[in-house]
């Protein structure tokens, strides 16, 4: 069993760590341009602008969700820990204890898209562009 707890600011540069070699990992669609550019945006803005939680073992990260009012905004597990039921507990836990029912993926990351699927969540719609305006469609999942 995986034990959730939150994330705190001084973990930041470990969550960015997991984050882009999670990102290398599924990602394969962004050019190392683009991962560049997310890079700064996700550890100096974003990772304050939702309610991070994670998964540790031996004090070391394994995995990460953050949350905004009803919207999974980001969930990524370390490749090492790919596999493992990691991602699943965050999801568990997002829905569960968090109340999450909404999330948004990259169209081009299939992973991603079949987890959620397979976890219950369905497809409502589609955009063209993701958060930033970049021409890397999303699909908006929420759960039935």
């Amino acid at each position: 069993m995986h034990v959730i707890s939150q994330i705190e600011k001084q973990e930041y540069q470990e969550l960015i760590e997991v984050w882009e070699a999670s990102v290398r990992a599924t990602h394969d669609f962004l050019p190392e341009s683009r991962i560049l550019e997310l890079k700064p945006l996700i550890l100096d803005q974003y990772f304050d602008a939702v309610q991070l939680c994670g998964v540790r073992e031996e004090g070391r990260v394994l995995g990460f969700l953050g949350i905004h009012e009803t919207n999974i905004e980001m969930l990524f597990i370390h490749p090492e820990s790919r596999g493992k039921g990691v991602g699943k507990a965050l999801l568990l836990h997002a829905v569960n204890a968090l109340r999450c029912t909404k999330v948004d993926v990259n169209e081009q990351n299939q992973q991603a898209v079949d987890f959620y699927l397979y976890m219950g969540f369905q497809i409502v719609g589609r955009s063209p562009l993701d958060g930033q305006g970049e021409p890397y469609p999303l699909l908006h999942l929420e759960l039935n």
